[in-house]
């Protein structure tokens, strides 16, 4: 079997992700859903390492067999690039398959709140968009770097895990670092990135105590920095990063994160009512003077209160994005309530309009 043919399945097909899987025929994953291609055949462990083959290196090879875990990107024919994850279990290969549009898609193509544009402009400071695996933080991400790129002289610098989306040099220049290949990890890539005159830093996601300190350090002083976290809100993502320090730090760190802090942009995704493709919906909170002390003061379990009573200072709750999606019909209440954390208060927002 030739994994080639299975990616241009998923291609043809629309599909988000291709996953391989010992005792299952290849399975695609398209609006959402899972769907079992029957008309292949079950794949068997010998099939598996035989397409792993043909698109990965004896060293990655080597390092799969050693640490049984393996990232890697690939592209194919010019058409799309794949985020790929194997990872052994039952002493099998399992392989994730993530599509990536070769073309960097617009914040408009993709329907993201306007406020990116504004925000990837910025001389200085910390955004930081977050949500689950797999809702398309690292898309979003290009897009907003595709836009200044297309509107601003500025060095980026990009540190990613790996390398997803391939930019070119429009009006800026653009460098990207893929971790094992090009830098040994994101904290050391970030503190030679800060020796490379850069305006902008992408790093592709904040893991740890050592990055997380390098990226604040770099918005503190006078460069836009822009990352991932698994988070689900921008309560939870302040929470976040503050309890990874020692406790003796955790003042200084959020007063730190008060002042270079500019947005959080949690997304989710969900279906579309009409059956056909997906629909982000965000939280965007916006760092202000009210916001900024809640942070410096620990009060972060008040900022969700705060952006649902602020919204006209272009701040949005979760639960606003949801009923505006639900109100221009664009996705179902059912879908809507199966993705907020309050029942109660989507409810009364749909039931206001």
């Amino acid at each position: 079997m030739n994994i080639e043919t299975l990616f241009n399945l998923a291609l043809d097909n629309g599909a988000s992700d291709l996953h391989l899987r010992v005792g299952l025929p290849p399975i695609l994953r398209i609006d959402g859903r899972l769907k079992h291609r029957e008309d292949f055949p079950l794949l068997t462990n010998i099939d598996i390492k035989q397409m792993l083959d043909q698109i990965t290196s004896q060293e990655q090879r080597d390092h799969l067999s050693q640490v049984k875990e393996l990232d890697f990107s690939y592209e194919l024919e010019l058409k799309a690039r794949f985020r790929i994850n194997v990872m052994v279990q039952r002493k099998t290969y399992s392989v994730a398959c993530r599509m990536l549009p070769f073309v960097v898609p617009t914040i408009d193509e993709l329907e993201l709140p306007q406020i990116c544009k504004d925000l990837i402009l910025k001389p200085r400071g910390l955004i930081l968009i977050t949500g689950p695996t797999g809702v398309g933080k690292s898309t979003t991400m290009a897009a907003m770097i595709r836009h200044l790129n297309e509107n601003k002289e500025s060095n980026i610098i990009i540190i990613e895990d790996p390398i997803e989306y391939h930019h070119q040099n429009i009006k800026s220049m653009v460098a990207q670092r893929e971790l094992g290949e090009d830098t040994t990890s994101f904290h050391t890539a970030l503190i030679h990135a800060l020796r490379h005159d850069p305006d902008v830093i992408v790093v592709g996601e904040m893991r740890d105590l050592d990055t997380i300190s390098a990226a604040i350090t770099a918005a503190e002083t006078g460069h836009l920095v822009m990352s991932t976290l698994h988070t689900t809100d921008a309560a939870q993502t302040i929470d976040r990063m503050i309890d990874v320090f020692p406790p003796n730090q955790q003042s200084q760190v959020r007063l730190q994160l008060s002042q270079c802090l500019l947005a959080i942009l949690s997304q989710t995704l969900l279906p579309r009512a009409s059956g056909k493709g997906m629909v982000a919906a965000f939280e965007i909170g916006l760092s202000n003077p009210s916001i900024r002390t809640l942070i410096r003061e620990g009060r972060t379990h008040e900022i969700s209160t705060y952006m649902r009573i602020h919204s006209e200072a272009g701040l949005q709750s979760l639960d606003d994005a949801l009923a505006y999606l639900v109100r221009s019909r664009q996705v179902t209440r059912k879908a809507a309530m199966q993705k907020t954390s309050n029942p109660a208060i989507l409810e009364k927002l749909l039931a206001s309009s």
